[in-house]
């Protein structure tokens, strides 16, 4: 360890570190450009200039090490001068295109200029003009040589993070360019992370592009549900306009440090994934008559009358069923407490035999690095608390008896059967089962033929948690309300319990965790309290 002081202050700190590692640990704020935590030093941008007592001159913090009595300064007035000219050298050739440029508001080139920025430039206002403008580079991303200050984090992440060798500087001196190597496009399963690690607006998101300022935008903790590994995400959402004027709400899913989970990284399959959140949503309750309907909403509207019509007719349902003929198709894409919740009800309650969760050949791409090839957030989860492995979960041989006449009822949560089963065996399935009752947030050909039809919330407007491929339990947070016409999953299994004559009374999903964690021992000891922003790996 090494006794170090920095702006007066006594700290200690792992020897051989290096400065800006060592103020980052006491939350100093530091201006920087080329060092990221992710990426190899590069020590090219210099503005991250500390004056350390007994040198002759400021050093950059990213590539000096630390050492014992080592006495650092920040703010002193000779490491604010070595910043400040820096800056001026950085804006020397940068166009003033901010009030276009879509950084603007996340920008770090106007953020630094204001704390730190020589508002009396001793350069000529002279711009070397770049080749490319606005020029796309890839499926993802779009480039702008102009704004580029060739910090090189962009060319580091692709040599070092994802291997794929996309970027090189290129030229020299003033006339230097950031570009992709000749005949290559950025194409990789990552690419959207370049944007995020861009200081300017040289690098920018083609899906958020000029879609909303960022002042507009309101952030929450989330955990993206597209695959095993939940990776830790802000769900950056419209806060601007009235509820009722908003077409789209999730505005785009940014990466969220982890070091445990994805470190600084997300997916692109991840990151645009956000799109079902506000497309295609069930927005009414449904009960079908011989192909009819009866309470559907009028103008988007759900009316308390259908939900309690609808509740009515699938407790009916429910009471009448033989256990024996009825099945139950859950599903990982719910949280832990919505599956404990389903368990509570249908197989504590009912004594369901005919309890699955699992779909067969729904497997993706998987490497070896974030993407896992189960797309679902709680396969482990769900697992644990069906107590059943994913063999003896797979729906397939459900359907198969289903669609030989052998089940009379199904309650489907949130799958598209026609994915398992192809069209013309959701035709057959159809024809041989007498009551299909579907739970979900989207539609899909499932939703559409069936009997009765409860519209639930999104991941990203409720509540909850996900247990990922190693067992590490994490929060979800609503970023959202619930869209007009549907109710957490949660709170439509209380409502049937409640017709049901179950006698749980849960206000709120924390109060679910809290019984599950009693009831299995894999929980043990974890509360939402506890389990914090990072998640918990649960009791082996």
């Amino acid at each position: 360890m090494a006794n170090i002081t920095i702006d007066g202050k006594p700290y200690t700190v792992k020897d051989g570190i290096t400065i800006i590692e060592a103020i980052d640990q006491i939350q100093s704020n530091l201006p920087r450009y080329c060092y990221h935590p992710g990426l190899s030093i590069a020590g090219n941008c210099r503005i991250c200039q500390v004056e350390v007592e007994k040198m002759p001159r400021t050093v950059i913090a990213c590539n000096t090490r630390v050492a014992e009595g080592m006495v650092i300064h920040t703010q002193s007035a000779k490491a604010k001068e070595s910043q400040q000219v820096v800056l001026e050298f950085l804006l020397a050739n940068h166009p003033l295109d901010c009030p276009v440029c879509d950084q603007a508001g996340e920008c770090k080139l106007q953020d630094y200029y204001m704390d730190y920025g020589l508002y009396d430039p001793k350069f000529d206002d002279t711009k070397v003009k770049k080749t490319k403008k606005a020029v796309s580079v890839g499926p993802t991303i779009m480039l702008d040589q102009e704004r580029c200050i060739l910090c090189t984090r962009c060319v580091r992440f692709g040599d070092e993070i994802t291997k794929t060798n996309d970027f090189g500087v290129f030229n020299r001196g003033d006339h230097s360019e950031l570009d992709v190597y000749p005949g290559k496009e950025l194409n990789n399963k990552y690419s959207g992370n370049v944007a995020d690690i861009c200081p300017v607006g040289a690098l920018t998101d083609k899906d958020f592009r000029f879609k909303m300022r960022v002042w507009y935008l309101g952030s929450q903790e989330s955990v993206c549900p597209g695959c095993s590994r939940g990776c830790n995400t802000f769900i950056h959402y419209e806060k601007s306009r009235p509820y009722h004027l908003k077409k789209e709400r999730v505005m785009r899913l940014k990466p969220r440090e982890n070091q445990e989970v994805n470190k600084w990284w997300i997916c692109d399959e991840g990151r645009y994934g956000y799109k079902p959140i506000d497309a295609n949503r069930i927005q009414r309750v449904q009960v079908r008559n011989n192909g009819g309907s009866h309470h559907q909403s009028v103008g988007g509207q759900a009316p308390e009358a259908a939900w309690a019509h609808a509740f009515e007719k699938t407790a009916a349902l429910l009471k009448n069923a033989d256990v024996s003929k009825w099945a139950l198709l859950a599903s990982p894409q719910y949280t832990n407490e919505e599956i404990y919740h389903q368990k509570k009800s249908f197989i504590d309650h009912f004594k369901w035999k005919s309890v699955v969760f699992k779909a067969p050949n729904q497997d993706g791409y998987e490497d070896n690095f974030l993407l896992k090839k189960d797309k679902n957030p709680n396969t482990a989860g769900a697992s644990k608390i069906f107590k059943m492995d994913e063999a003896a979960a797979n729906l397939k041989p459900i359907l198969e008896k289903a669609s030989k006449g052998e089940i009379e009822g199904l309650v489907v949560f949130g799958h598209d059967l026609e994915k398992i089963i192809g069209a013309e065996g959701l035709k057959t399935l159809r024809q041989k089962v007498k009551h299909l009752i579907f739970e979900g947030p989207n539609e899909n050909s499932t939703s559409k033929i069936a009997d009765i039809v409860l519209p639930s919330a999104s991941y990203a407007e409720k509540e909850g948690t996900f247990t990922n491929f190693e067992g590490r339990v994490q929060r979800i947070r609503k970023a959202v309300e619930p869209i007009v016409g549907s109710l957490p999953t949660w709170d439509i299994l209380l409502n049937l319990g409640g017709q049901l004559g179950l006698s749980m009374k849960y206000l709120r999903p924390e109060n679910i965790f809290d019984d599950l964690v009693k009831d299995n021992a894999a929980f043990t000891g974890m509360t939402y309290k506890n389990i914090g922003h990072g998640g918990r790996i649960w009791n082996p």
